[in-house]
């Protein structure tokens, strides 16, 4: 009994000390990737930016986040303001996030000063490989279900629901899904050049992040 104790205690002392090690080295390694993993997911951001505005030469003059609610439930998007090299407002990419079919679907939407949909690309999605997943070239410039050039004004509708917008095959949900992040993305854009033009506070919280 005596030497089962021992045994015991010897391999839970083992344990201790592989899993100290082994929290150490995580530890370590998260350290080590931390900053590449920041850098590359700023760069793809940036390259996002540029893509969905359609322009190589800009800058970007604010980040705004901002918390706005819609359907009862709160939600949140960042306003990256955009200006030309002299200066001139191009308008502003935003990232809008909703529901998809397979979970989370974020979307950069870029917007002229009038409203119009310059160019969007996918974020983050879960969406089926091979149906859903197509959000990323269907609604594109040459895609079936293009949106380019479109002003969500009035809000984007697939055709199943009574609008002009194309579903993709077999992705309703998706599609749906998809057009939601871009109008509430719109939303925001107007609400907050209405505010910024007018100086008004509206029911939106608005929290600067700086550059």
């Amino acid at each position: 009994m005596k030497k089962l104790e021992s045994s015991l205690i010897n391999m839970v002392g083992v344990l201790v000390c592989v899993c100290l090690v082994m929290g150490g080295i995580l530890a370590f390694v998260n350290h080590v990737t931390e900053g590449p993993i920041s850098q590359q997911a700023e760069k793809a951001l940036s390259d996002g930016i540029k893509a969905v505005m359609m322009s190589d030469k800009l800058s970007v003059t604010d980040n705004d986040t901002i918390k706005q609610d819609f359907d009862g439930k709160e939600c949140v998007f960042i306003v990256h303001k955009v200006a030309d090299a002299e200066g001139k407002e191009l308008g502003a990419a935003i990232e809008s996030k909703t529901m998809g079919f397979g979970g989370d679907l974020k979307v950069l939407v870029g917007f002229n000063p009038d409203g119009e949909i310059l160019g969007y690309t996918l974020l983050q999605h879960s969406e089926t490989p091979g149906l859903g997943a197509k959000a990323d070239t269907w609604f594109q410039k040459d895609g079936k279900g293009s949106i380019i050039g479109k002003n969500p004004a009035t809000p984007l509708v697939v055709n199943k629901d009574g609008g002009d917008v194309d579903a993709i095959t077999a992705s309703t949900i998706t599609s749906r899904a998809f057009l939601k992040a871009v109008n509430q993305a719109y939303s925001v854009y107007k609400n907050n050049k209405t505010d910024a033009q007018s100086g008004a506070t509206k029911k939106v919280a608005i929290n600067k992040e700086g550059e």
